[in-house]
């Protein structure tokens, strides 16, 4: 029997390697395609657990609700916004010494008048020579124009899509309502580059809407760092392997696999990539499977499966 999810797993001796060869969907020689690429990705962790499991929002424009808000919730504030969430939900953060984890809820709506921000295409002959190009703008209405292109070219199908109501962009966020885009570029044209391919008439209106209320908090979880510790495995840590405990052919590959960061096999599987996959609770990964994170020998480890048809 093998244990994952947070469990050191127990895996010694040649009888325990054949078990899990046995009842493992990657058994060698069972794949039905003799002609899939298995690639193991690992790779280190250079931050401490505790470090690693932070989150610190950067210095950029972005990142400016995030600070806002980390710096009215802790300890013990509130911090409300409208339409959108400023940080990310359940993220471990530290201060003074204690350690918090973010919680956004709902709390009402309000009825609001917000930019909309569209776009309409214009052909290449009638773009004039000196319309900036979407590089050329601040990079928040850069991202705007650019999420709004993405949406246009594919006709509504990209990922961007969940980004717009009704076809616009909505500014929301103190960044967006304080560029220019609002009163410079109503009405002018943008061209995503300086040959002029793609250029766009910018419309801005006024409009209503309800948003919903979007209250941050935060909840403490640890008093102290070692405290914080045991959590930050609990909540970070998928897999825990011990190289004592591990079968040697199996133990030997992981080692291969960390030096190279990368391993691959094609079906069908050897005995020591079938159980090291099982090991790593990725027998029945399908295409892909990644983000996943390993102990190993005091050290973290990020990996992933990726699963390819050969040509």
């Amino acid at each position: 029997m093998v244990l994952h999810r947070r469990t050191a797993l127990h895996l010694a001796g040649t009888a325990v390697a054949t078990a899990l060869a046995g009842c493992a969907s990657l058994t060698p020689g069972s794949s039905t395609n003799p002609t899939q690429e298995y690639s193991l990705s690992l790779h280190q962790i250079d931050q401490p657990l505790v470090e690693y499991s932070l989150y610190r929002p950067g210095e950029g424009v972005y990142d400016q609700p995030a600070h806002r808000a980390l710096s009215a919730i802790l300890p013990d504030g509130r911090h409300t916004t409208y339409g959108y969430k400023p940080l990310p939900e359940d993220a471990f953060v530290a201060h003074d010494e204690r350690y918090y984890q973010t919680k956004i809820v709902v709390t009402g709506e309000r009825r609001m008048e917000r930019p909309f921000v569209r776009v309409t295409p214009i052909p290449e002959d009638q773009v004039p020579e000196d319309a900036p190009t979407v590089d050329s703008l601040a990079q928040p209405v850069g991202r705007i124009i650019k999420i709004l292109h993405s949406y246009t070219r594919t006709n509504g199908e990209a990922g961007s899509a969940d980004l717009l109501r009704d076809d616009a962009y909505v500014l929301r966020r103190p960044y967006e309502l304080n560029s220019r885009l609002p009163d410079d570029l109503d009405g002018q044209i943008v061209a995503m580059d300086a040959e002029g391919h793609w250029a766009y008439r910018i419309d801005v209106t006024t409009e209503h809407l309800y948003e919903p209320a979007y209250t941050s908090l935060a909840i403490e979880v640890a008093p102290t760092t070692e405290a914080f510790r045991d959590i930050a495995f609990a909540a970070r840590v998928d897999t825990r392997l011990d190289p004592a405990e591990l079968d040697t052919s199996v133990r030997q590959l992981l080692e291969q696999v960390i030096a190279r960061d990368t391993y691959r096999e094609t079906t069908p599987l050897s005995t020591e990539y079938a159980n090291l996959l099982d090991a790593l609770d990725l027998e029945h990964v399908e295409t892909a499977s990644n983000g996943h994170h390993l102990w190993y020998g005091d050290t973290l480890y990020r990996y992933g499966l990726y699963i390819n048809d050969e040509n």
